[in-house]
């Protein structure tokens, strides 16, 4: 059974860091691009970034570029966001996904104010 467990969430005062775990089992993470989405209430969800198997590729989205950083660590099949310079808009609800399939994981809620 594939399952994904996001940590890491919480509240931060704008301008502040976070990082994100995404632990993942049940299936081989090595080889399964891996993305980070959010959702704020009453808005769309949004893709944060992707990263491919081995690193090779990663995207973001414009919002989030030059702040936002995601890796891998495929020896531990986890998935992490760094997220810094962290602003109001940016709280959500964060989750990872596997792109291949849509599978996710329930989110860690993160939350910008001061």
């Amino acid at each position: 059974e594939v399952q994904l467990v996001e940590s890491g969430g919480g509240m931060v005062q704008p301008g502040g860091s976070l990082r994100l775990s995404c632990t993942a089992s049940g299936f081989t993470f090595s080889h399964e691009a891996m993305s980070w989405y959010r959702q704020a209430p009453g808005k769309e969800r949004e893709l944060v970034a992707t990263i491919s198997p081995a690193s090779y590729t990663i995207t973001y989205a414009d919002s989030v570029k030059g702040r936002f950083t995601i890796s891998r660590d495929n020896a531990k099949s986890t998935l992490y966001l760094q997220m810094n310079s962290l602003k109001p808009e940016d709280t959500a609800l964060y989750y990872c996904v596997i792109p291949r399939t849509s599978n996710r994981g329930q989110g860690t809620q993160v939350t910008v104010s001061s």
